[in-house]
């Protein structure tokens, strides 16, 4: 029985599915169907049921994962405690929207390397959603996230600061005749949104308790392509005000000024409860407090 094979058990049941989980290794797919028909001829039993394509865990499976899981934080432990210094070194794993990415995170990045040249940091960019799998089958360290405060029983979270969030449009969309905006003025309207799974789920609930339908959702997962199809007029979007600062001083897009119901968005520091606060990832916590928490400047 090998760490890898755990690290892959425990990541496939975890994000459900075997595709998914490649993708949160780096792993081919068939590297990861491997690694877990190793698992299950060691132990002599099932540990998924594959039903097409769809796996569940099996009754072996469900209680294989606790002690697999255990068995991964243990071994991390260890590897990190042997060397004995309370420097900050190794690899530090963090998952981020696009959104902190481009705007939160270079000032905290480049302070936490100034400051810490041994630690090799790996940054994983996704749908804020996302991080909660990484977190439980510790692929990840910790993660920064976007979103209204969460609160989920193995998560402990860390409010760093409010982002103020603005729907935009280019100057002379149709929309603009509307500003200032309340949730019925979105009716009909073509909107250009992030994946589910961060703040796009905020503006969408506001919309549903009112009842209001709006026109065609373009969904992408770039910031920068969304900036750039709104700023061509094909539609409204909602996003960090951090993120269009630069759009909105030029001109190319236009705070449509919204007077409905408070987003609510704060940016938080996610890990999981039972983390094991390495100096690495205690000296990114603090540093973070120190940057993001007063507005990003380090």
């Amino acid at each position: 029985m090998e760490i890898r094979q755990l690290r892959a058990f425990a990541t496939v049941a975890q994000s459900g599915g075997f595709s998914r989980a490649a993708g949160l290794l780096d792993y081919a797919q068939s590297s990861v169907s491997a690694q877990i028909q190793l698992l299950e001829d060691e132990l002599g039993t099932r540990l998924f049921e594959r039903l097409g394509r769809k796996i569940a865990l099996t009754e072996d499976g469900a209680r294989f994962l606790a002690y697999a899981v255990q068995i991964l934080k243990l071994a991390e432990e260890a590897a990190r405690v042997v060397p004995g210094s309370a420097l900050p070194r190794g690899t530090l794993r963090i998952g981020a929207p696009e959104s902190l990415c481009i705007s939160r995170l270079p000032a905290l990045l480049q302070a936490y390397r100034q400051r810490y040249p041994d630690v090799e940091l790996v940054i994983r960019m996704g749908a804020c959603a996302d991080f909660t799998a990484g977190l439980a089958n510790n692929t990840l360290d910790l993660a920064f996230i976007i979103n209204r405060e969460v609160a989920l029983p193995m998560l402990e979270t860390e409010v760093l600061v409010a982002e103020p969030m603005v729907l935009v449009a280019a100057p002379g969309h149709p929309i603009t005749r509307k500003a200032p905006l309340w949730p019925p003025d979105l009716a009909g309207e073509a909107l250009i949104l992030t994946e589910t799974g961060c703040y796009r789920d905020v503006l969408e609930r506001i919309l549903a308790e009112d009842g209001i339908q709006p026109g065609p959702v373009m969904e992408l997962g770039s910031i920068e392509a969304i900036r750039q199809l709104v700023t061509r007029g094909l539609g409204t979007t909602l996003l960090p005000r951090i993120v269009v600062e630069d759009e909105l001083a030029a001109g190319r897009l236009v705070d449509l000024g919204w007077e409905g119901p408070d987003f609510r968005v704060v940016t938080q520091l996610v890990r999981h409860k039972d983390k094991w606060l390495s100096p690495a990832l205690t000296a990114m916590a603090d540093l973070a407090r120190e940057t993001v928490g007063h507005g990003g400047q380090p």
